[in-house]
């Protein structure tokens, strides 16, 4: 019979870009410090899963982790024995390896699992390198394949898709999607604007947040224009930056200080499911992602008090709101355009300030939200705090399989 999971540390680097930094400098950071935040030794934890999407850009194609944590397994701050697993999933890479932690954990396998992600995506003065990162988000030798499906999905629904080479294709198809939903329910280009604007208030009070300086709708609207519907300020930033998650089982939780139980927080569901080739009008995977992390958690969208959700584009958050029933399917551009996700609105979500704020380093992304939502459950996350939550959710996708993204991870956290 398998036991529980628990979350008893957290730490995570400002996401920014960090051109002189190391990878190695970045791990060390967050690890050292969920320790200290979980009063766990480094010589305890049984494994470590490391997520990264973007070192072999720097030369290192293979033991990412190995090498990032050398010095700490050379000197003993990490046991040499634990065994260190790499996991890429594109911009999902951190909820994996959440995910594996978790499963580990429940199964016993581990008392203290370590999950770490860790990402430079910046490469100064190297466009071509920081686009780079993201050409293998997709299926590179299939290309014209599934572009010419995604033509032939703006065709069916008669809507715009002209990607461009300047561009990240994430973007084009992105926004695809949000045409078809405009079209499809009214959804707006202001109520995209006001969702951005909501998520880059609340990251100007994150100190971790790549961008501080809160804008209003009018000024959304107005940024450079990427690609209809969207502007700027509604789209994601590059971003550098790592995150550590400490995770414990039911034994592993009894071994630990009082102070350190009373701050746990329980794993209610950490599900993973994979994208597929669909129609426009075919639910996505975050619509299948998030209806089986909540079987699995048993909860509704009623249960949830707070979210942090995967908005590379503000319409993605409009499209996880409405995924994870807290309003009406159709009804996520009005619902957010109410102030019913900000905080202290009905359920706030992306506290943190969101990837359009806060940023997205790809393989830190996804243990970003957990740390935002463990913060928010311990009644720790300052003057983001929601009142009384008890119970949060995170959802993060990555990758691309034509209109689908080839991954999306949901948890399920709770006091």
């Amino acid at each position: 019979m398998s036991g529980h999971a628990w979350v008893v540390g957290v730490a995570s680097t400002p996401f920014t870009r960090m051109g002189e930094r190391t990878h190695a400098s970045l791990a060390e950071e967050v690890v050292t410090a969920a320790l200290a935040d979980g009063r766990t030794a480094g010589a305890d934890v049984g494994r470590v899963w490391f997520g990264n999407c973007g070192m072999h850009g720097w030369g290192q194609a293979n033991i990412r982790g190995q090498v990032a944590l050398k010095g700490m397994l050379r000197d003993g701050r990490l046991s040499p024995d634990a065994g260190v697993v790499n996991i890429e999933a594109a911009c999902a890479t951190g909820s994996a390896t959440f995910a594996d932690a978790v499963a580990a954990a429940r199964a016993g396998a581990v008392d203290l699992g370590l999950a770490v992600g860790v990402e430079k995506v910046f490469h100064p003065g190297d466009l071509a390198a920081t686009f780079g990162v993201f050409v293998g988000g997709a299926d590179v030798q299939g290309r014209e394949e599934w572009l010419g499906y995604l033509a032939e999905q703006a065709a069916l629904h008669d809507l715009p898709w002209a990607p461009h080479p300047a561009r990240i294709v994430f973007v084009d198809v992105h926004a695809l999607a949000a045409q078809h939903h405009m079209k499809t329910y009214g959804t707006t280009a202001a109520q995209m604007a006001y969702v951005a604007a909501k998520d880059h208030a609340h990251g100007a009070l994150n100190p971790l947040a790549q961008y501080g300086t809160p804008t209003d709708p009018a000024e959304v609207l107005a940024d450079k224009p990427v690609v209809g519907p969207f502007t700027r300020s509604m789209c994601c930033p590059v971003s550098d930056g790592a995150v550590a998650v400490v995770v414990a089982s039911d034994a592993g939780l009894a071994r630990l200080p009082p102070e350190v139980r009373a701050r746990a927080v329980k794993v209610r569901a950490a599900e993973l499911t994979g994208g597929r080739w669909r129609g426009l009008d075919e639910p996505s995977v975050v619509d299948r992602g998030v209806a089986r992390a909540f079987a699995a958690a048993g909860i509704t969208g009623a249960d949830v008090d707070v979210a942090e959700v995967h908005d590379a584009s503000s319409f993605c958050e409009i499209g996880a709101v409405e995924a994870m029933g807290l309003c009406p399917r159709g009804e996520g551009g009005p619902f957010s355009a109410s102030g019913a996700t900000r905080l202290g609105g009905a359920v706030p979500v992306n506290t943190s300030g969101g990837l359009v704020s806060k940023g997205h380093p790809l393989a830190a992304t996804g243990l970003g939200m957990i740390q935002e939502i463990t913060l928010q459950l311990r009644g720790e996350a300052g003057a983001r705090q929601v009142e009384g939550a008890s119970l949060g959710v995170t959802q993060n996708a990555g990758g691309l399989v034509a209109v689908d993204e080839a991954m999306c991870g949901v948890t399920v956290l709770s006091r």
